[in-house]
């Protein structure tokens, strides 16, 4: 029989799609106002995947990643779904909203990321909220899968998550030499 114990904490991302960039940058001041400094930014560059947001977004929405300098506990990751879809209603101010935001995070396993909608290959979270692995860390890469999102299969974002990855293992190091833990499996 296993024993459960406590998970590593987790570095927390939301990729951004906007409207313009300026709301891009007033969505992640106030992100910043509740989940702390970012740790890294991808640079914006416009969404051209899909025209699915086109009713929401208008024809030309810019995408963005962001990672937070703080870490959280992953069991948190519905709470914050919840947090940011309630930033998203403010700014829709009951019309479309002009920012969409998804948050997730990302382990030395995974880049899991939260949403509303159901679907095979996710796992409910509670609060209306399940969870997908989107890219798995295997071989010393993140692999998208057959349902990661074509956005998060660019390779300038695939570099960006490794990046984040790269960086939250050095701190999990960090931190558990200052508390005599060390780094888990999968560094």
């Amino acid at each position: 029989m296993g024993t459960a114990r406590r998970p590593d904490p987790v570095r927390l991302i939301v990729g951004l799609l906007a409207r313009d960039r300026e709301l891009l940058s007033e969505a992640i001041r106030a992100l910043t106002e509740v989940y702390g400094p970012i740790a890294d930014a991808s640079e914006p560059v416009p969404f051209t995947e899909t025209d699915y947001y086109v009713d929401e977004l208008g024809p030309s929405p810019w995408r963005q990643f962001v990672a937070f300098e703080r870490l959280i506990d992953p069991g948190d990751l519905a709470a914050i779904k919840v947090q940011t879809n309630a930033l998203e209603q403010e700014w829709a101010q009951g019309g479309p909203r002009p920012v969409n935001l998804d948050p997730g995070y990302v382990s030395l396993g995974k880049l899991v990321l939260a949403t509303t909608k159901d679907h095979w290959h996710r796992v409910y979270l509670g609060q209306g909220i399940y969870a997908e692995v989107t890219l798995p860390y295997r071989r010393g890469r993140f692999e998208p899968q057959e349902w990661t999102y074509p956005d998060y299969r660019r390779p300038a974002h695939l570099s960006f998550f490794t990046g984040v990855r790269e960086r939250y293992r050095r701190q999990l190091r960090e931190e558990g030499n200052r508390s005599g833990r060390g780094c888990r499996a999968g560094e």
